[in-house]
């Protein structure tokens, strides 16, 4: 039981962060769950960093610290992706 909830707290905190982030057409569930989950370290990471309490359990600071991390995640892809001519192709209108 307690993989799930973590696999649902990733998801919402991905789902959250990629709103915020502008990357929430990109994604699917998968992709906002591991954002969620990998934004959870990078949050945890940075928090520790500022003498900071990381993810500790299943409530909002923990929530806050995961979102950070998850959107800080977002935007530095974003900024690689795009700084390596990802870009979308016109569209062709007749």
């Amino acid at each position: 039981m307690n993989i799930i909830l973590w696999l649902i707290f990733g998801a919402i905190v991905g789902w959250i962060a990629s709103m915020i982030a502008g990357t929430n057409e990109e994604q699917g569930a998968i992709g906002n769950i591991v954002v969620g989950i990998l934004g959870a370290f990078i949050g945890g990471f940075v928090m520790n960093l500022v003498g900071g309490q990381g993810v500790s359990g299943f409530n909002v600071g923990s929530f806050l610290v995961a979102l950070l991390g998850a959107v800080i995640l977002l935007f530095l892809w974003r900024a690689v992706r795009g700084g390596m001519g990802h870009h979308h192709s016109p569209t062709l209108h007749r």
